[in-house]
């Protein structure tokens, strides 16, 4: 098998894992682990620059960039668990049912309660569409994350850059907000972050515009949406992912929220009403689709560099 189909297979299986088992416990989970050290790292290197900022970032790097190196040697098996580990495709889809489900009964408080799980901001201030809209929000941003980047870098570099990967994400949940105390701090990881979300970001909006032309939805919009409104958005990859899923859905994300102790007008993206728990229903099942058809086109891939190794071996 060639280095582009053992990558293939490893990538789909990492996916189809997630897919089967979701996230282990925290007392199991690689990542909880990182971010322990990371936290250590953290305490022994702060300080009120970007220079600090840098070397904990390079530190993190480093450590994901080694777990990536050792578990690569197992091959495809290897490639597959890095993916699994790094993915959360199935946990975003049971949170968010679960928010669904609050809102439906009418539990706001417990809406607003399980909201922490799937994003940062501040939820003791939104009303049913607000928690709807930040839930809509995070399986667009998210997946990118915990979805297609993990696809990418996998196909791209194996299972050192998705364990990379998944290190800058880490940090820059943990140092890249803009708080007093991470304003320089966090410089560093978050714009690792923006970079290695750059390519994801956008693959994550091209497959949503072909789910819209294939559902005669109107991919075409949902590309002008992201071009119109995505430029706003303070992040240069959320933006794109969030105003892919307003497009879609015909729906309007952003507004006021309040994060880290701070309130933010997030510009307004996409045309149409606030959305409701069925918005939530749509944007989680427009998410299942893209990963499935990752992992088809994973699939795909493998089968493809098969075949024609088989032709090869043939004719020689």
């Amino acid at each position: 098998m060639s280095r582009a189909g053992r990558r293939a297979l490893g990538v789909a299986g990492g996916l189809l894992l997630d897919r089967a088992l979701g996230e282990p416990p925290d007392a199991w989970h690689p990542v909880a682990w990182f971010g322990t050290a990371m936290g250590r790292v953290e305490r022994e290197t702060y300080a009120d620059s970007r220079v600090a900022g840098t070397r904990y970032a390079l530190a993190g790097v480093g450590l994901g960039a080694l777990a990536g190196a050792m578990t690569g040697r197992a091959g495809a098996a290897g490639l597959a668990l890095a993916v699994g580990v790094a993915s959360a495709g199935r946990m975003l889809r049971h949170t968010s049912r679960d928010i669904e489900d609050l809102l439906r009964a009418g539990d706001l408080a417990g809406a607003r309660e399980r909201l922490p799980w799937l994003v940062g901001r501040d939820p003791s201030g939104l009303d049913g569409s607000g928690v709807a809209a930040a839930v809509v929000e995070s399986l667009a941003e998210n997946t990118v994350d915990a979805v297609v980047a993990p696809t990418f870098w996998g196909l791209v570099v194996g299972a050192p850059g998705v364990l990379v990967h998944r290190a800058v994400n880490t940090m820059d949940a943990m140092v890249g907000h803009r708080s007093a105390r991470y304003a320089h701090f966090g410089t560093a990881a978050a714009r690792l972050d923006d970079v290695m979300a750059w390519v994801p970001a956008r693959l994550f909006a091209g497959l949503v515009a072909l789910d819209a032309t294939a559902a005669r939805l109107g991919g075409g919009h949902v590309l002008s949406t992201v071009r119109r409104d995505a430029p706003a958005h303070p992040s240069p990859n959320a933006g794109v992912a969030e105003a892919a899923v307003a497009g879609v859905l015909g729906v309007g994300l952003g507004g006021p929220l309040r994060y880290a102790g701070r309130r933010e007008e997030r510009p307004r993206l996409g045309e149409g009403p606030r959305p409701t728990p069925d918005d939530i229903a749509r944007a989680r099942r427009l998410v299942d689709r893209v990963e499935t058809v990752l992992v088809a086109v994973c699939m795909a891939g493998w089968v493809l560099d098969t075949l024609v190794r088989h032709r090869r071996r043939n004719a020689a």
